[in-house]
């Protein structure tokens, strides 16, 4: 047990020594070797991968696959951009209720004057949305496709409410950030854009050090059980209902957090944020790179969006075919995305699997060693 423990330690520490290579080099070496325009690609990109991590910690663990993540990823978009569109002088409103007839400012505006309330506002808001619609999904009990089916339509709700609302929240056009000011920088400015950059990267580790930490201890092994056998693990006296709820509402929080930095480094935030394809194209990026792997999640997010940004460049007319080829190829050779090929890989040369994690109760690590033992 204590040589394993040790090979625990080693193979940590070499993850935190790869992870903080990776982080100098995009934080330090990026912004100087990428075009500006570049740049803000893929700020975006890595503020998509936080939502992608949120979606592993939930599908890839807990066998909870959302369709509606994008509820979540909106509501930390709006926080940010009302914040921003209240810098103002005294007594001014934003520009689009003027269009609309309104002439005092929507009760619900007055606390986004605050950046320490609308900080903690874009991570609170989407998780306790995340946490009460979890609540009334999980309480009765309902799973599976039965749960993916409830989240898109609860997506659909949400899209068609913030479509509609013209006169408090701009409905269709939403709200503009890269025309407004933070701490009296533009926020489209080549300086505020590389600071939202560097925060994104920030962000990025930080959400994959909790994810981590979530997933590696009794908690994280409760969530497989969760996942792999609901019923068995309510017999061996845990309620999953409570577990589930705090998962899908962490991940909601995480999806707040990614919404608003994509946000800012697009320029705009409307309910088009809340499409259904943009949310199924989440549990796209993950498929991808790999479930229950959290390192897939961010690969599958650089990867599958940085293809869409060169080829939709190179091949206007044709480049969701090469899209849809690289969906095809993945489901079909590589179902565990490519974390789980290159595993697979190491098992045809005769390597042992290098699991990040195991996406199977069969394939855990302890499990196995058991088996051994009494065999």
């Amino acid at each position: 047990m204590k040589l394993e423990s040790i090979k625990k330690q080693k193979r940590l520490l070499l993850e935190v020594q790869i992870l903080l290579a990776v982080v100098l080099i995009l934080a330090i070496a990026m912004p100087l070797l990428l075009p500006a325009f570049r740049l803000k690609i893929l700020g975006r990109i890595l503020s998509l991968a936080i939502v992608a991590l949120g979606i592993d910690l939930i599908w890839g663990y807990t066998g909870l696959l959302s369709l509606g993540h994008g509820i979540f990823f909106a509501l930390g978009g709006y926080a940010f951009a009302m914040y921003l569109n209240l810098q103002l002088p005294q007594g001014q409103l934003p520009e689009f209720f003027s269009l609309y007839g309104v002439s005092e400012l929507p009760w619900f505006w007055q606390p986004f004057y605050s950046f320490p309330f609308t900080m903690v506002a874009i991570i609170l808001i989407p998780g306790i949305v995340a946490g009460l619609l979890g609540y009334l999904i999980f309480r009765n009990r309902i799973r599976g496709v039965y749960f993916s089916i409830l989240t898109q339509a609860a997506l659909l709700v949400f899209f068609n409410f913030f479509n509609g609302q013209q006169k408090l929240i701009n409905g269709t056009n939403g709200l503009k950030t890269d025309t407004q000011a933070i701490f009296g920088v533009l926020a489209s400015s080549a300086s505020a854009q590389i600071a939202f950059y560097e925060f994104t990267i920030l962000f990025v580790v930080l959400t994959y050090l909790l994810c981590r930490w979530l997933t590696s201890g009794r908690f994280g092994r409760l969530l497989v059980s969760i996942r792999d056998d609901e019923v068995r693990t309510r017999f061996s006296g845990y309620d999953p209902t409570g577990f589930k709820v705090l998962v899908f509402a962490i991940s909601g929080a995480i999806a707040g957090i990614s919404g608003a930095l994509y946000t800012v480094q697009t320029g705009i935030i409307t309910p088009k944020a809340m499409d259904v394809a943009f949310s199924i194209e989440m549990v796209i990026w993950v498929a991808v790179g790999g479930r229950a792997t959290l390192v897939g999640a961010i690969i599958g997010t650089l990867l599958v969006r940085w293809a869409q940004t060169l080829l939709s460049e190179r091949f206007p007319e044709v480049w969701l075919f090469f899209q849809g080829a690289l969906f095809l190829i993945v489901v079909t050779v590589l179902p565990d995305g490519i974390l789980g090929g290159l595993n697979q890989l190491r098992s045809l040369l005769g390597f042992r699997p290098r699991l990040v994690t195991y996406p199977s109760i069969e394939e855990a690590p302890e499990v196995q060693k058991e088996r051994e033992e009494i065999g």
